[in-house]
């Protein structure tokens, strides 16, 4: 294979990793943004608050989302681990995307309706660079090309009722 056939490869698949990614992060934000929006309109809770819960219901789909469509071909073992990682990495999430909705409506009293959810998105915007980045380089991790090919081997020698052994002599 050659340089330029193998840059191609690897920015096709990270344009489908992105389509995925994007995919079940759309859903979430439509999750997140509904649950903030009645979470304000159903009760007094303030509006930062009312935010962390929204993050964290879309937090729990996303993960959901994640694991089983975006990145369901990397690496299963480790589950508690994995979860620990996304947990801990959506915090920090958390943090920068709430963290930007507090600063505009606590330091410069931006608390319209309008002006909650603008800058809920734009902290999601944010958030969301640092999710990808973390989560494709800590949480879902590749499978190393040598565990990949004894994977797969092993695959096709179960599929196929013919002992490994017997294929190599």
């Amino acid at each position: 294979m050659s340089e330029r056939s193998a840059l191609r490869s690897r920015l096709e698949a990270l344009t489908r990793e992105l389509v995925k990614f994007g995919a079940v992060g759309g859903a979430g934000v439509v999750v997140n943004f509904a649950v903030f929006n009645l979470v304000r309109q159903l009760t007094e809770v303030p509006v930062v608050r009312a935010s962390i819960i929204a993050t964290v219901v879309a937090t729990g789909t996303n993960y959901l989302g994640y694991r089983y469509f975006t990145y369901r071909d990397r690496d299963k073992r480790g589950r508690t681990k994995e979860l620990t990682l996304f947990l801990l990495f959506s915090a920090i999430g958390l943090v920068i995307e709430n963290g930007l909705l507090y600063v505009a409506t606590y330091g410069f009293h931006w608390d319209s309706p309008l002006q909650n959810n603008v800058f809920k998105f734009l902290g999601i915007g944010v958030a969301t660079l640092f999710r990808f980045w973390s989560y494709r380089t800590w949480v879902f991790r590749t499978l190393p090309a040598r565990e990949a090919i004894e994977t797969a081997e092993s695959f096709l020698a179960d599929g196929s009722r013919r002992p490994r052994s017997s294929s190599r002599k």
